[in-house]
């Protein structure tokens, strides 16, 4: 399975099985952790990272921590910085985002949890003003949702806006946009707000944000990686306005 199969493919899981993550599997995901982890910390080495927890479940064992929303997570990436730096924020949701969808091409279940886990059971040692600012929880799933995350999904889930509604553009776009669009359309964000806009003027790709909070700037780095495998390959500048060449 290949990222565009996994884009397709990924949902949020909420139900996981009691088998564990097999080694090969492990050690293919604390590969691309690392390799991630240097590029979301950037040039100006943030230290930023994502750090991985396998066989860990204390931040997600009891409805009390939970709220009842995810059972049976064992297994879990940790997207780490302070919040504060924001460049590094919106690369970490571009290279969390990537990951997650490898781990999907490796038929593992995954969701982005920005809450629902308690921060101070995560077995990750943090610097001065860094903080755990979400997680992406991993493991086997069933090949269908169970019916608690069918009811879930029917309650927080909210319906995807057209591509109109998330682009504008001076003249008809090429191919290449409109595929990365539809790709954006598929890419998860805090309660499903899709709150990047894509622009295609004067020959030129660009996206933005209007706010820069934290879960606004991870859902800015999702959309950038999505828009990005969709279009068939390019390179994104970092920040608001960033422009994409194809």
């Amino acid at each position: 399975m290949n990222l565009l199969q996994a884009i397709d493919r990924r949902r949020s899981r909420r139900k996981y099985l009691p088998e564990p993550i097999d080694a090969q599997t492990k050690a293919t995901l604390l590969a691309l952790a690392k390799d991630y982890s240097l590029r979301a910390a950037g040039s100006e080495k943030s230290g930023a990272r994502i750090e991985l927890a396998f066989d860990k479940p204390e931040p997600f064992d009891g409805l009390r921590k939970t709220y009842g929303m995810l059972t049976g997570v064992h297994s879990y990436a940790g997207l780490i910085v302070n919040p504060g730096d924001k460049p590094a924020v919106e690369r970490l949701g571009y290279y969390g985002e990537l990951l997650m969808l490898h781990a999907v091409a490796m038929n593992l279940g995954t969701c982005w949890v920005g809450g629902s886990f308690d921060r101070a059971g995560c077995p990750f040692s943090l610097g001065e003003g860094e903080e755990i600012i979400c997680t992406i929880t991993l493991g086997p799933v069933k090949e269908k949702n169970s019916l608690r995350e069918s009811l879930i999904y029917g309650v927080t889930h909210r319906k995807t806006k057209s591509i109109e509604d998330m682009m504008s553009a001076d003249v008809p776009a090429p191919d290449w946009f409109t595929d990365g669009m539809r790709a954006v359309q598929k890419a998860p964000s805090a309660v499903n707000r899709q709150p990047v806009t894509f622009s295609y003027k004067n020959g030129a790709a660009s996206a933005s944000v209007e706010s820069t909070g934290t879960s606004t700037l991870l859902d800015f780095g999702i959309a950038k990686l999505h828009f990005e495998l969709g279009a068939g390959g390019g390179a994104w500048e970092w920040g608001n306005g960033g422009i994409y060449t194809p």
